[in-house]
């Protein structure tokens, strides 16, 4: 097999334009929060587990329903499945709101296809319940088998209900009970605290923020404001955020490379050269004569070939950015994992100035 030649996508950023506050800080205190419960699928159709936990919930919920089994009963549920369920309660969520939940089987369940949830309470970090989930699977997967053989597309054990968990109860906000609002930057950068709280003071006043670190501000809310219009007005202020640190992300097994405009070389020198292993496998066959008693045979014979170019040499001038170093790597066939090693090669050498960041 011979490597083709490589698809790099670069993006670049190359003016400075002034972006939403709220785009680039958040509200502390207004936030999400991770709900999850264990439950019960019923319904399959004979894709269920045989867990013992799952026997044991089942006849648990059983009895409080009023079932009583004999002592020693052997329950055979194909069509039941241990799951957890998860979700997320977001911000000043109120009782009677639906919330969008997963379910995913814990057990040896083959399938959650057609299944229905079980009325199953979901909790919070603190133990107490915040909603109640219940209602039909759909699952995004598919699968199909006959005859020993069998096939499927996607998972067939996770399936998610829509505005499957209806909330029980909310989550005490202080955003109202506090003279001071605290903005948290999505990331820690103290050149751009500082032009947030400048912008800050320009529209409100001087004084109205204070950074305590290159990620929490803090705001002084006037007190003859509606708190809901003040925030409001706040995420609408534009600022022009600090340049970002050089970076580049790579995907090693496409080849992609994603860099910004920060990223600078110095004064350095690349070779490479390529070689290729190309193998070819050709059946021979032997045939017995007529009417003999010997057998037919066949063998396979290879052939091997290796391929080298000889290397090259590229010179890259002080300032030039990556994309210079891109285009020549594509001329000369570089693989993914080539690119990878030569840049790293250059970042130990001092002559790449960037982070570098595989995925």
């Amino acid at each position: 097999m011979c490597f083709s030649l490589l698809s790099i996508g670069l993006v670049f950023t190359q003016f400075a334009h002034g972006e939403r506050l709220k785009d680039l800080a958040t509200i502390q205190g207004v936030r999400n929060n991770q709900l999850i419960g264990y439950g019960l699928v019923v319904g399959l159709d004979g894709t269920g587990d045989q867990t013992p936990y799952t026997v044991q919930s089942m006849i648990s919920m059983m009895q409080q329903m009023g079932v009583n089994l004999p002592p020693g009963t052997s329950v055979q549920m194909k069509n039941v499945a241990s799951v957890i369920i998860t979700g997320s309660l977001p911000a000043f969520a109120q009782p009677g709101q639906t919330l969008d939940v997963t379910v995913s089987s814990m057990g040896s369940a083959k399938s959650l296809r057609g299944g229905t949830l079980l009325m199953t309470p979901l909790k919070g970090a603190d133990g107490q319940i915040y909603a109640m989930a219940q209602g039909n699977l759909v699952v995004g997967g598919v699968g199909a088998a006959a005859n020993g053989s069998q096939t499927q597309i996607n998972h067939l054990s996770v399936g998610r209900i829509s505005d499957g968990a209806t909330v029980e109860r909310s989550i005490p906000n202080t955003i109202n009970q506090s003279g001071n609002i605290n903005l948290e930057l999505k990331e820690s950068d103290f050149s751009t605290a500082s032009l947030v709280v400048d912008a800050i003071n320009k529209r409100f006043g001087a004084n109205s923020a204070l950074a305590q670190d290159g990620r929490v501000i803090h705001v002084q809310a006037p007190a003859n404001s509606s708190r809901v219009s003040f925030l409001a007005d706040l995420e609408k202020i534009n600022v022009v955020p600090a340049p970002t640190n050089a970076k580049i992300i790579m995907n090693a097994r496409t080849g992609s490379v994603v860099m910004n405009q920060a990223v600078t070389l110095e004064n350095c020198a690349v070779s490479h050269g390529n070689l290729s292993v190309v193998i070819n496998t050709d059946p021979v066959i032997s045939q017995p004569g007529a009417l003999s008693s010997g057998q037919t045979v066949s063998t396979a014979r290879s052939r091997i070939e290796i391929n080298k170019e000889p290397g090259k040499v590229l010179k890259l001038n002080s300032g030039a950015n990556l994309s210079d170093v891109v285009k020549a790597l594509n001329a000369i066939g570089a693989t993914p994992q080539d690119l990878l090693a030569i840049l790293q090669a250059m970042k130990a050498s001092g002559s790449l100035h960037a982070d570098l960041e595989v995925i």
